[in-house]
C-alpha cells in the first residue's frame, strides 16, 4: 500500500524490450536508502517491483497488462517520474491509500491558472465516473489529490505551488497520459453493495 505522498522525482535511464513486456531503469537518490530486491515502489502511479538495483538505479519490468492499463508504455528514456516506496506499519498517513493498481490512463484536458496555483481538468474513461466523488480523493500518476467538478468524462483538481514542485505535475501539458486510480476503499464499499443487490 502507498499513499499518494511522492517522494523522489526518478529519471528514466534506460528502456529495454522483453518477450512480452518492457524493462526499465530509474535513477533516483531513493537507490541510495537501501532498497530490496521484490519490495514495491509505485512508477507514476503503478505498483512495479524491483528486480535489479544499485546506488543510483533501480530497474522494473512492465508486464504486457501493465503495458495495456498504464500510461508507462508512453514513457520514454529521460522522462521524468513519480516515485514512492511502500508504506509501513509506522508511517504517517499523509495523503489517501493507494494500492497502485491502475484503474485506467486520463489525459489532461486543460491547465488554468488560479493565482499561485493551477487548475487542472483531466479526461478519464466514463467506466471510472461511479469511483469519482466530488471532494474525494483520486490518485493522478501516482498523487494524492482531491478531485472536484466530477464529470461522466473527467474532474478537475487544484494544485498548489509545492506539489507543482516536487511531482510531474508541474512539467505536464495537455493531452499527456496520465495514470488514475480511484479511492479503493469506495471501490470495497461498492463492490459489496453490489453483491448485496443481488
Amino acid at each position: 500500500m502507498f499513499t499518494g505522498i511522492v517522494q523522489d522525482l526518478g529519471v528514466v535511464d534506460a528502456i529495454g524490450p522483453l518477450e512480452e513486456g518492457r524493462r526499465l531503469r530509474v535513477r533516483t537518490a531513493l537507490a541510495a536508502d537501501a532498497l530490496e530486491l521484490g519490495e514495491s515502489i509505485t512508477v507514476n502511479g503503478a505498483c512495479m517491483t524491483v528486480v535489479e538495483f544499485d546506488d543510483a538505479s533501480f530497474a522494473f519490468d512492465v508486464s504486457a497488462e501493465s503495458l495495456r492499463r498504464t500510461a508507462l508504455g508512453e514513457l520514454a528514456a529521460g522522462a521524468v517520474v513519480n516515485l514512492e516506496r511502500s508504506l509501513r506499519m509506522s508511517d504517517r498517513l499523509g495523503g489517501h491509500v493507494v494500492s497502485g493498481h491502475v484503474d485506467g490512463v486520463g489525459r489532461v484536458a486543460a491547465i488554468r491558472p488560479e493565482g499561485e496555483s493551477r487548475l487542472f481538468s483531466f479526461s478519464m474513461p466514463p467506466e471510472l465516473a461511479a469511483g469519482i466523488v466530488e471532494k474525494g480523493s483520486i490518485a493522478v500518476d501516482g498523487i494524492s489529490l482531491t478531485c472536484f467538478a466530477c464529470r461522466d468524462d473527467g474532474f478537475d483538481v487544484a494544485v498548489i505551488p509545492h506539489t507543482l514542485d516536487v511531482t510531474t505535475l508541474g512539467r505536464r501539458a495537455v493531452g499527456d497520459g496520465v495514470n488514475l486510480e480511484t479511492d479503493v476503499l469506495g471501490k470495497y464499499v461498492a463492490r459489496l453493495l453490489e453483491a448485496h443487490r443481488r
